[in-house]
């Protein structure tokens, strides 16, 4: 009985702690249609409501179980400054729709590069930028998508926790 105390004790420390390592970047790959309501609902909490939305998420439990309710739209990966910064000069717009540039935005939170860091190692959110969209607007891929979008990515597909994401999002920019 002690063996068992002991490691009720050990999985309550762990749940505890807010475990956030970074930020994850996220990608709607999928339609709407036929969607059931906790998914299309979560996908909105998420801002990827529509086919080909990005946005950079904590990397924490709770966006981690919304993920894991919406895996059968969405792909994800780790982020990185990189993908990030390139996203961020490309894709990100004001809540008019506009472009928004490094000027604008450098005043407050420095340059992209800088926002990028950042985001990438969980500092700040994506959300607290108030000039930016909380969503970005991809593009499909130019050369297509080279596996299944309706499988998952451990399966032979592009969905849920993907390796590759990256690459896919920068033929997507």
């Amino acid at each position: 009985m002690s063996s068992t105390t002991s490691k009720v004790g050990k999985s309550s420390d762990n749940q505890a702690k807010p475990k956030s390592s970074g930020s994850l970047l996220v990608v709607n790959l999928r339609g709407l249609v036929n969607t059931r309501v906790p998914v299309r609902t979560t996908l909105e909490q998420l801002k990827v409501a529509r086919r080909f939305n990005a946005t950079f998420v904590p990397h924490d439990s709770v966006h981690i179980g919304m993920l894991g309710l919406a895996k059968e739209h969405v792909a994800w990966c780790p982020l990185n400054a990189d993908t990030a910064e390139k996203i961020l000069k490309t894709r990100s717009e004001k809540s008019t729709g506009n472009r928004v540039s490094e000027s604008e935005i450098s005043n407050e939170h420095g340059s992209f590069h800088d926002i990028a860091s950042a985001l990438e190692s969980g500092n700040i959110k994506l959300s607290s930028i108030e000039q930016i969209r909380p969503f970005f607007r991809l593009s499909p891929p130019r050369g297509g998508f080279k596996r299944s979008i309706r499988r998952q990515y451990r399966d032979g597909g592009i969905l849920g926790p993907n390796d590759e994401l990256s690459n896919l999002v920068e033929r997507m920019l």
